[in-house]
Protein backbone atom coordinates (compact mmCIF):
# COMPACT_ATOMS: atom_id res chain seq x y z
CA UNK A 1 0.00 0.00 0.00
CA UNK A 2 1.47 3.21 -1.19
CA UNK A 3 1.53 6.30 1.77
CA UNK A 4 -1.72 7.58 -0.25
CA UNK A 5 -4.78 7.80 1.25
CA UNK A 6 -7.03 4.52 0.70
CA UNK A 7 -9.96 5.46 -1.73
CA UNK A 8 -12.41 4.08 1.16
CA UNK A 9 -11.04 6.56 2.85
CA UNK A 10 -13.04 9.33 0.91
CA UNK A 11 -16.45 7.16 1.61
CA UNK A 12 -19.38 7.20 4.27
CA UNK A 13 -19.28 4.03 6.87
CA UNK A 14 -20.84 1.65 5.17
CA UNK A 15 -24.42 2.03 7.11
CA UNK A 16 -25.76 -1.36 7.09
CA UNK A 17 -23.15 -2.60 9.29
CA UNK A 18 -24.37 -0.11 12.08
CA UNK A 19 -27.74 -2.43 12.16
CA UNK A 20 -26.22 -5.51 12.97
CA UNK A 21 -27.27 -5.73 16.54
CA UNK A 22 -30.43 -4.46 15.82
CA UNK A 23 -30.85 -7.62 13.56
CA UNK A 24 -29.97 -10.01 16.31
CA UNK A 25 -32.07 -8.82 18.70
CA UNK A 26 -35.32 -9.47 15.79
CA UNK A 27 -34.03 -12.80 15.19
CA UNK A 28 -34.27 -13.63 18.63
CA UNK A 29 -37.73 -13.58 18.32
CA UNK A 30 -39.27 -17.14 19.36
CA UNK A 31 -41.20 -17.02 15.74
CA UNK A 32 -37.78 -15.83 13.84
CA UNK A 33 -37.11 -12.51 12.39
CA UNK A 34 -39.44 -10.52 9.86
CA UNK A 35 -36.91 -8.61 7.81
CA UNK A 36 -38.45 -5.16 5.99
CA UNK A 37 -34.81 -3.53 5.72
CA UNK A 38 -33.63 -4.50 2.49
CA UNK A 39 -35.60 -4.01 -0.49
CA UNK A 40 -34.54 -7.40 -2.12
CA UNK A 41 -37.22 -9.60 -3.76
CA UNK A 42 -37.64 -12.69 -2.05
CA UNK A 43 -40.49 -13.66 -5.02
CA UNK A 44 -39.74 -16.11 -7.60
CA UNK A 45 -38.29 -15.58 -10.97
CA UNK A 46 -40.79 -15.47 -13.33
CA UNK A 47 -40.68 -19.04 -15.49
CA UNK A 48 -40.68 -17.48 -18.74
CA UNK A 49 -37.51 -15.97 -17.82
CA UNK A 50 -35.85 -18.70 -16.49
CA UNK A 51 -36.23 -20.37 -19.43
CA UNK A 52 -34.53 -17.86 -21.71
CA UNK A 53 -31.99 -17.82 -19.15
CA UNK A 54 -31.39 -21.36 -19.60
CA UNK A 55 -31.99 -21.51 -23.29
CA UNK A 56 -29.12 -18.91 -23.63
CA UNK A 57 -26.61 -20.87 -21.00
CA UNK A 58 -24.48 -22.36 -23.86
CA UNK A 59 -22.76 -19.25 -24.59
CA UNK A 60 -19.11 -19.70 -24.54
CA UNK A 61 -18.05 -16.14 -26.32
CA UNK A 62 -17.26 -12.88 -24.72
CA UNK A 63 -20.70 -10.97 -24.71
CA UNK A 64 -20.54 -7.34 -25.94
CA UNK A 65 -21.04 -4.27 -23.80
CA UNK A 66 -23.91 -2.87 -25.84
CA UNK A 67 -25.83 -6.01 -26.52
CA UNK A 68 -27.24 -7.90 -29.00
CA UNK A 69 -29.18 -6.37 -31.32
CA UNK A 70 -32.07 -8.43 -29.71
CA UNK A 71 -31.26 -6.81 -26.44
CA UNK A 72 -31.35 -3.44 -27.90
CA UNK A 73 -34.85 -3.86 -29.90
CA UNK A 74 -36.32 -4.78 -26.83
CA UNK A 75 -34.92 -1.84 -24.82
CA UNK A 76 -35.80 0.71 -27.36
CA UNK A 77 -39.40 -0.76 -27.78
CA UNK A 78 -39.90 -1.16 -23.79
CA UNK A 79 -38.81 2.86 -23.46
CA UNK A 80 -41.23 3.81 -26.90
CA UNK A 81 -44.19 1.49 -25.30
CA UNK A 82 -43.87 1.97 -21.51
CA UNK A 83 -41.97 5.35 -20.72
CA UNK A 84 -44.19 7.38 -23.51
CA UNK A 85 -40.94 8.10 -25.39
CA UNK A 86 -40.49 9.34 -28.83
CA UNK A 87 -38.42 7.58 -31.45
CA UNK A 88 -35.85 5.16 -29.91
CA UNK A 89 -32.96 3.99 -31.83
CA UNK A 90 -30.24 1.69 -30.74
CA UNK A 91 -28.20 4.76 -29.88
CA UNK A 92 -30.17 5.89 -27.76
CA UNK A 93 -30.14 2.30 -25.01
CA UNK A 94 -27.32 0.76 -23.13
CA UNK A 95 -27.74 -2.23 -20.96
CA UNK A 96 -25.85 -2.00 -17.62
CA UNK A 97 -24.47 -4.45 -14.94
CA UNK A 98 -27.11 -3.69 -12.46
CA UNK A 99 -28.29 -0.34 -11.95
CA UNK A 100 -25.78 0.63 -8.64
CA UNK A 101 -22.76 -0.34 -10.70
CA UNK A 102 -23.95 2.17 -12.92
CA UNK A 103 -24.69 4.84 -10.31
CA UNK A 104 -21.36 4.45 -8.04
CA UNK A 105 -19.22 4.88 -11.16
CA UNK A 106 -21.10 7.21 -13.12
CA UNK A 107 -19.41 10.33 -12.31
CA UNK A 108 -15.72 8.70 -12.88
CA UNK A 109 -16.78 7.31 -16.13
CA UNK A 110 -17.74 10.73 -16.82
CA UNK A 111 -14.39 12.35 -16.17
CA UNK A 112 -15.43 14.41 -13.02
CA UNK A 113 -13.52 15.12 -10.17
CA UNK A 114 -12.56 17.79 -7.54
CA UNK A 115 -13.70 20.82 -8.17
CA UNK A 116 -17.27 19.72 -10.20
CA UNK A 117 -20.23 19.06 -8.21
CA UNK A 118 -22.87 16.01 -8.32
CA UNK A 119 -26.02 17.11 -6.68
CA UNK A 120 -28.73 14.34 -5.54
CA UNK A 121 -32.16 15.03 -3.28
CA UNK A 122 -31.49 15.71 0.25
CA UNK A 123 -33.58 12.12 1.21
CA UNK A 124 -31.78 9.67 -1.08
CA UNK A 125 -30.38 6.17 -2.33
CA UNK A 126 -26.54 6.75 -0.57
CA UNK A 127 -24.27 5.80 -3.89
CA UNK A 128 -25.37 9.18 -5.29
CA UNK A 129 -22.80 10.20 -2.77
CA UNK A 130 -20.75 7.82 -3.00
CA UNK A 131 -20.52 7.50 -6.72
CA UNK A 132 -19.41 11.45 -6.17
CA UNK A 133 -17.07 10.83 -3.39
CA UNK A 134 -15.15 7.51 -5.40
CA UNK A 135 -13.90 10.49 -7.84
CA UNK A 136 -13.13 13.32 -6.02
CA UNK A 137 -16.23 15.43 -6.60
CA UNK A 138 -18.13 17.25 -4.76
CA UNK A 139 -21.81 16.03 -3.63
CA UNK A 140 -24.33 18.56 -2.69
CA UNK A 141 -28.02 17.59 -1.41
CA UNK A 142 -30.62 19.38 -2.52
CA UNK A 143 -34.75 19.76 -1.60
CA UNK A 144 -35.64 21.63 -5.27
CA UNK A 145 -32.48 21.27 -7.62
CA UNK A 146 -33.62 24.59 -9.51
CA UNK A 147 -32.73 26.53 -6.32
CA UNK A 148 -28.79 24.99 -6.75
CA UNK A 149 -25.99 27.01 -7.96
CA UNK A 150 -25.16 25.69 -11.32
CA UNK A 151 -21.72 26.74 -11.11
CA UNK A 152 -19.45 23.90 -11.59
CA UNK A 153 -22.44 21.77 -11.25
CA UNK A 154 -21.69 18.75 -13.73
CA UNK A 155 -24.53 16.06 -13.04
CA UNK A 156 -27.85 16.47 -11.31
CA UNK A 157 -29.78 13.07 -9.79
CA UNK A 158 -33.18 12.98 -10.20
CA UNK A 159 -35.18 9.83 -8.39
CA UNK A 160 -38.79 9.54 -8.79
CA UNK A 161 -40.53 7.73 -7.44
CA UNK A 162 -38.14 7.78 -4.37
CA UNK A 163 -36.16 5.55 -2.61
CA UNK A 164 -36.55 6.06 0.22
CA UNK A 165 -39.84 8.07 0.71
CA UNK A 166 -41.53 7.01 -2.24
CA UNK A 167 -42.64 9.94 -3.59
CA UNK A 168 -43.27 10.87 -7.33
CA UNK A 169 -42.30 14.15 -8.99
CA UNK A 170 -45.73 15.18 -10.37
CA UNK A 171 -44.73 15.95 -14.39
CA UNK A 172 -44.64 19.50 -14.63
CA UNK A 173 -42.34 19.94 -12.06
CA UNK A 174 -39.98 17.00 -14.54
CA UNK A 175 -40.80 19.68 -16.92
CA UNK A 176 -39.83 22.57 -14.69
CA UNK A 177 -35.94 20.81 -13.74
CA UNK A 178 -35.78 19.39 -17.10
CA UNK A 179 -36.03 23.29 -18.44
CA UNK A 180 -33.59 24.68 -15.86
CA UNK A 181 -30.93 22.37 -16.24
CA UNK A 182 -31.02 22.60 -19.83
CA UNK A 183 -30.55 26.79 -19.30
CA UNK A 184 -27.55 26.13 -17.21
CA UNK A 185 -26.17 23.14 -19.12
CA UNK A 186 -26.42 20.38 -16.66
CA UNK A 187 -26.62 16.62 -17.05
CA UNK A 188 -29.63 15.06 -15.94
CA UNK A 189 -29.71 11.53 -15.10
CA UNK A 190 -33.08 10.06 -13.48
CA UNK A 191 -33.17 6.80 -11.76
CA UNK A 192 -36.21 5.57 -12.54
CA UNK A 193 -36.33 2.14 -11.24
CA UNK A 194 -39.42 1.94 -9.21
CA UNK A 195 -41.69 3.23 -12.30
CA UNK A 196 -44.14 0.53 -12.61
CA UNK A 197 -44.34 0.63 -9.06
CA UNK A 198 -47.13 3.74 -8.86
CA UNK A 199 -49.85 3.39 -5.97
CA UNK A 200 -51.27 6.93 -5.48
CA UNK A 201 -49.30 8.57 -8.26
CA UNK A 202 -48.46 7.64 -11.72
CA UNK A 203 -44.73 8.36 -11.92
CA UNK A 204 -43.87 9.64 -15.67
CA UNK A 205 -40.20 9.36 -17.18
CA UNK A 206 -37.94 12.23 -17.88
CA UNK A 207 -38.34 10.44 -21.25
CA UNK A 208 -41.87 11.25 -21.63
CA UNK A 209 -42.64 13.20 -24.85
CA UNK A 210 -44.22 15.87 -22.27
CA UNK A 211 -41.06 16.19 -20.54
CA UNK A 212 -38.30 15.85 -22.67
CA UNK A 213 -40.22 17.98 -25.47
CA UNK A 214 -39.19 15.26 -27.76
CA UNK A 215 -35.43 15.71 -27.50
CA UNK A 216 -32.93 13.34 -24.98
CA UNK A 217 -30.27 16.31 -25.29
CA UNK A 218 -28.92 16.71 -21.45
CA UNK A 219 -31.18 13.80 -20.07
CA UNK A 220 -30.61 10.18 -19.33
CA UNK A 221 -32.97 7.59 -18.09
CA UNK A 222 -32.01 4.55 -15.09
CA UNK A 223 -34.46 1.37 -15.06
CA UNK A 224 -33.64 -2.08 -13.65
CA UNK A 225 -35.64 -5.01 -14.03
CA UNK A 226 -34.44 -5.96 -10.24
CA UNK A 227 -37.77 -5.02 -8.86
CA UNK A 228 -40.43 -5.19 -11.28
CA UNK A 229 -39.11 -8.72 -12.19
CA UNK A 230 -37.27 -10.24 -9.71
CA UNK A 231 -33.85 -9.86 -10.92
CA UNK A 232 -31.67 -8.38 -8.58
CA UNK A 233 -29.83 -11.77 -8.84
CA UNK A 234 -29.28 -11.54 -12.57
CA UNK A 235 -27.98 -7.33 -12.58
CA UNK A 236 -29.55 -6.37 -15.19
CA UNK A 237 -30.75 -2.94 -15.76
CA UNK A 238 -30.13 -0.34 -18.58
CA UNK A 239 -30.26 3.99 -19.16
CA UNK A 240 -31.57 5.52 -22.25
CA UNK A 241 -31.12 8.89 -23.90
CA UNK A 242 -28.95 11.24 -24.80
CA UNK A 243 -26.97 8.93 -27.57
CA UNK A 244 -24.21 11.23 -27.20
CA UNK A 245 -23.71 10.86 -23.56
CA UNK A 246 -24.06 7.22 -23.86
CA UNK A 247 -21.82 6.21 -26.65
CA UNK A 248 -19.31 7.92 -24.69
CA UNK A 249 -20.07 5.68 -21.64
CA UNK A 250 -20.02 3.07 -24.77
CA UNK A 251 -16.74 3.73 -25.18
CA UNK A 252 -15.31 3.50 -21.72
CA UNK A 253 -17.20 0.86 -20.53
CA UNK A 254 -15.83 -1.12 -23.78
CA UNK A 255 -12.39 -0.57 -22.43
CA UNK A 256 -13.52 -1.47 -18.42
CA UNK A 257 -15.21 -4.83 -19.98
CA UNK A 258 -18.54 -3.82 -18.50
CA UNK A 259 -20.44 -6.15 -20.06
CA UNK A 260 -23.55 -7.97 -19.40
CA UNK A 261 -23.35 -11.48 -19.62
CA UNK A 262 -24.87 -12.99 -22.38
CA UNK A 263 -27.48 -15.29 -20.71
CA UNK A 264 -28.55 -11.95 -18.90
CA UNK A 265 -28.99 -10.14 -21.76
CA UNK A 266 -31.51 -13.01 -23.30
CA UNK A 267 -33.32 -12.87 -20.17
CA UNK A 268 -33.81 -9.45 -19.76
CA UNK A 269 -35.63 -9.66 -23.68
CA UNK A 270 -37.75 -11.65 -22.78
CA UNK A 271 -38.71 -9.85 -19.54
CA UNK A 272 -38.84 -6.61 -21.34
CA UNK A 273 -41.88 -8.54 -23.60
CA UNK A 274 -43.73 -9.91 -20.82
CA UNK A 275 -46.01 -7.28 -18.86
CA UNK A 276 -48.20 -10.36 -17.00
CA UNK A 277 -45.69 -11.52 -14.74
CA UNK A 278 -44.97 -7.50 -13.96
CA UNK A 279 -48.57 -7.07 -12.94
CA UNK A 280 -48.72 -10.35 -11.34
CA UNK A 281 -46.02 -8.93 -8.95
CA UNK A 282 -47.38 -5.54 -8.60
CA UNK A 283 -50.97 -7.53 -6.94
CA UNK A 284 -48.30 -9.38 -4.65
CA UNK A 285 -46.73 -6.32 -3.69
CA UNK A 286 -50.07 -4.59 -3.35
CA UNK A 287 -51.47 -6.72 -0.88
CA UNK A 288 -48.50 -6.51 0.98
CA UNK A 289 -48.46 -2.52 1.28
CA UNK A 290 -52.30 -2.72 2.47
CA UNK A 291 -51.60 -4.76 5.26
CA UNK A 292 -48.33 -3.73 6.73
CA UNK A 293 -49.66 0.18 5.69
CA UNK A 294 -52.70 -0.49 7.99
CA UNK A 295 -50.71 -2.81 10.95
CA UNK A 296 -48.44 0.61 11.26
CA UNK A 297 -50.91 3.00 11.36
CA UNK A 298 -52.92 1.34 14.22
CA UNK A 299 -49.86 0.62 15.48
CA UNK A 300 -49.18 4.40 16.11
CA UNK A 301 -47.27 5.56 12.89
CA UNK A 302 -47.78 7.76 10.52
CA UNK A 303 -47.01 7.37 6.53
CA UNK A 304 -45.29 10.09 4.63
CA UNK A 305 -45.12 10.42 0.60
CA UNK A 306 -45.35 6.55 0.36
CA UNK A 307 -47.23 7.09 -3.19
CA UNK A 308 -45.01 4.24 -5.07
CA UNK A 309 -42.16 2.35 -4.98
CA UNK A 310 -41.69 -0.62 -2.49
CA UNK A 311 -41.27 1.24 1.14
CA UNK A 312 -43.40 2.95 3.24
CA UNK A 313 -41.66 5.78 5.27
CA UNK A 314 -43.07 6.14 8.81
CA UNK A 315 -42.38 7.81 11.67
CA UNK A 316 -43.59 7.75 15.03
CA UNK A 317 -42.07 11.10 15.93
CA UNK A 318 -39.42 9.92 17.71
CA UNK A 319 -35.28 9.72 16.96
CA UNK A 320 -35.06 6.80 13.93
CA UNK A 321 -33.02 4.09 16.30
CA UNK A 322 -35.56 4.48 18.87
CA UNK A 323 -37.84 3.12 16.15
CA UNK A 324 -35.38 0.74 15.16
CA UNK A 325 -35.20 -0.90 18.63
CA UNK A 326 -38.75 -1.01 19.64
CA UNK A 327 -39.90 -2.65 16.29
CA UNK A 328 -36.14 -5.30 16.40
CA UNK A 329 -38.17 -6.44 19.93
CA UNK A 330 -40.96 -7.04 18.06
CA UNK A 331 -39.13 -9.43 15.95
CA UNK A 332 -39.27 -6.72 13.10
CA UNK A 333 -36.33 -5.42 11.33
CA UNK A 334 -36.49 -2.40 9.25
CA UNK A 335 -34.12 0.15 7.73
CA UNK A 336 -33.12 3.83 9.89
CA UNK A 337 -33.97 7.12 8.16
CA UNK A 338 -31.13 8.60 8.46
CA UNK A 339 -29.04 6.18 6.24
CA UNK A 340 -30.61 8.28 3.71
CA UNK A 341 -29.50 11.44 4.62
CA UNK A 342 -29.62 13.35 8.19
CA UNK A 343 -33.39 14.79 7.03
CA UNK A 344 -34.50 11.32 7.80
CA UNK A 345 -33.81 10.71 11.26
CA UNK A 346 -37.25 10.83 12.71
CA UNK A 347 -38.19 8.17 9.98
CA UNK A 348 -37.84 4.74 8.99
CA UNK A 349 -37.99 2.49 5.68
CA UNK A 350 -40.21 -0.44 5.57
CA UNK A 351 -39.96 -2.96 2.78
CA UNK A 352 -43.02 -4.16 1.21
CA UNK A 353 -40.48 -7.19 0.23
CA UNK A 354 -41.03 -10.35 2.65
CA UNK A 355 -43.19 -13.31 1.95
CA UNK A 356 -46.78 -12.87 2.37
CA UNK A 357 -46.32 -15.40 5.48
CA UNK A 358 -43.63 -13.08 6.83
CA UNK A 359 -45.64 -10.14 5.94
CA UNK A 360 -48.67 -11.51 8.17
CA UNK A 361 -46.35 -12.22 10.94
CA UNK A 362 -45.56 -8.28 11.12
CA UNK A 363 -49.20 -7.52 10.96
CA UNK A 364 -49.89 -9.90 14.03
CA UNK A 365 -46.99 -8.57 16.08
CA UNK A 366 -47.83 -5.02 15.25
CA UNK A 367 -51.45 -5.79 16.39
Amino acid sequence: MSAALPVSSRLPVFPWDRLAPYKSTAAAHPDGIVDLSVGTPVDPVPELIQRALAAASDSPGYPTVWGTEALRDALAGWVERRLGAGRVAHENVLPVVGSKELVAWLPTQLGLGAGDKVAHPRLAYPTYEVGARLCGAEPVAYDDPTELDPEGLKLLWLNSPSNPTGRVLPKDELVRIVAWAREHGVLVFSDECYLELGWEAEPVSVLHADVCGGSYEGLVAVHSLSKRSNLAGYRAAFIAGDAAVLDELLQIRKHGGMMTPAPVQAATVAALGDDAHVARQRARYARRRTALRAALEAHGFRIEHSEASLYLWATRDEPCWDTVAHLAELGVLVAPGDFYGPAGDRFVRVALTATDERVDAAVQRLS
